[in-house]
C-alpha cells in the first residue's frame, strides 16, 4: 500500500496525499478528511518515518541522555518526578522523547543513531561516548544537574550550595557538633571516607558536599562523610546501617535526598533511636517522601515542576536558534532556587547527662 494507491483511489497527486499526513496546513479540511478516510479504509498508515524525517529536515523529537541505566533512572523517584514535568512541558509542541542510555554494545549506540534534534544531559559523566557521539553530532544541547561541558550548551542547574549550607546552619543553631554527610560518589567504594572534605563524587554531590562544609568546617564541627553508589532504597539503607553502626553516632546527618533521609529514619527506628530526640535527619529536594513520613523530614526544597518546565523551554529555544533564517542566540543557563524548609525530623542535640 503506497501513497499512490491512495491518490488514485482519491483522485489527486501523491504530493497532495503526503501533504494531509506532513503539512495538513497545504490543504482544506474537507479534502484532508477524505484523504485520510480513503487512507484508512486501504489500511494505509502514512509515509514512511525515516523518508518524512529526510523530506523535513526534521526528527519531530528530543533525546534524552541518562548517567546509567534507564531502570536506575527511574527507580530514583527525583528523577522520576523531573521526566515527568519535562514531559507535560514538552507534549504541546507534539516532539517525542527519546529516551538514550550512556553506553552501548556493539553496533548498538543510541546517542549516534537514534534521530533527533536536540538532546537533554542528565547528570552524566563528561566523559561518556553518549555525550561524544551527541558532540560529534551538533545537536543542540541542554545540561540538567551538571555543568556544561559543551561549548554554546545551555544549562539548568539548581542553586545548591545555599541550600545545603542553609541545612547545615540549621543544625548548627540546634547545638549539633558531631555530624554526618551521606551523598552519592558513584564509581568509588561506599562506606566511610577517610577524609570527609573528598566525600561524593560528581557536580550535584560535590556542590552539596561544598555547602555544607562551608558551615560545618568554620564552626569547628566534627563531620563524619559517608558515600554511596546511587541514590537508591537498598544504597541508602547501607549507608545508613554504616552510619548507625559506628560505636561514635553523630547526633545529626545531612543526606543527599529525601530518599536517603528515610532509610535513616527508618534504621534508626530499628535500632530503637528516636527521630529528633537521639538523632536529627535531614533530607534534601522536599519530595512527597518528604512530607509523609513519620516524622515529616526538615530538607532544603528544589522545585521540580519548575525546573522540568525551564529545561523544556531551553530545548524548544535551542531547537528555535537552528532554523533556517533564524538569528544566533546566546546559551541560556538558568539558577533554580532552593530553600530550607523545616519540619518534625531535627531537633536539639540530645542532652549528654
Amino acid at each position: 500500500m503506497t501513497l499512490q494507491t491512495v491518490a488514485d483511489k482519491v483522485g489527486v497527486s501523491r504530493m497532495t496525499v503526503s501533504n494531509a499526513f506532513s503539512r495538513p496546513d497545504q490543504l482544506s479540511a474537507e479534502l484532508r478528511t477524505t484523504i485520510l478516510a480513503a487512507a484508512d479504509e486501504l489500511g494505509y498508515v502514512g509515509p514512511d518515518p525515516a523518508a518524512r524525517v529526510l523530506a523535513r529536515g526534521s526528527a519531530g523529537s528530543v533525546g534524552v541522555l541518562f548517567t546509567d541505566s534507564l531502570g536506575s533512572a527511574f527507580r530514583d523517584p527525583i528523577a522520576a518526578e523531573f521526566f515527568a514535568s519535562l514531559a507535560e512541558a514538552l507534549a504541546p509542541t507534539g516532539l517525542a522523547i527519546s529516551l538514550l542510555p550512556s553506553s552501548g554494545t556493539g553496533d548498538r549506540v543510541a546517542a549516534r543513531d537514534v534521530p533527533m534534534d536536540a538532546a537533554l544531559v542528565y547528570a552524566c559523566a563528561g566523559d561518556t561516548v553518549a555525550l561524544d557521539w551527541l558532540e560529534r553530532r551538533r545537536l543542540p544541547l541542554v545540561f540538567v544537574d551538571q555543568a556544561p561541558t559543551t561549548p554554546g550548551a545551555s544549562s539548568i542547574l539548581l542553586d545548591d550550595q545555599p541550600g545545603s549550607r542553609a541545612a547545615a546552619q540549621h543544625l548548627l543553631a540546634l547545638g549539633h557538633r558531631r555530624i554526618a554527610m551521606l551523598t552519592i560518589a558513584d564509581g568509588d567504594r561506599p562506606g566511610l571516607v577517610d577524609d570527609p572534605t573528598t566525600t561524593g563524587r560528581g557536580y550535584v554531590s560535590r556542590e552539596r558536599v561544598t555547602g555544607w562544609l562551608s558551615a560545618l568546617t568554620p564552626a569547628g564541627a566534627d563531620v563524619v562523610g559517608i558515600n554511596m553508589r546511587d541514590n537508591l532504597e537498598d544504597d541508602a539503607l547501607q549507608a545508613a546501617r554504616t552510619l548507625l553502626d559506628l560505636p561514635d553516632r553523630p547526633t545529626a546527618v545531612l543526606c543527599f535526598s529525601d530518599l536517603v533521609a528515610w532509610a535513616v529514619v527508618r534504621t534508626a527506628h530499628e535500632r530503637g533511636l528516636r527521630v529528633p530526640q537521639d538523632l536529627s535527619v535531614v533530607g534534601y529536594d522536599d519530595s512527597a517522601l518528604a512530607r509523609t513520613i513519620t516524622p515529616a523530614l526538615t530538607t532544603v526544597r528544589q522545585d521540580l515542576g519548575a525546573k522540568g518546565h525551564a529545561a523544556a523551554l531551553a530545548l524548544r529555544h535551542a531547537l528555535a536558534a537552528t532554523r533556517p533564517g533564524a538569528a544566533p542566540v546566546e546559551p541560556e543557563h538558568v539558577v533554580m532556587p532552593t530553600e530550607l524548609v523545616v519540619r518534625d525530623s531535627t531537633g536539639p542535640v540530645p542532652s549528654t547527662d
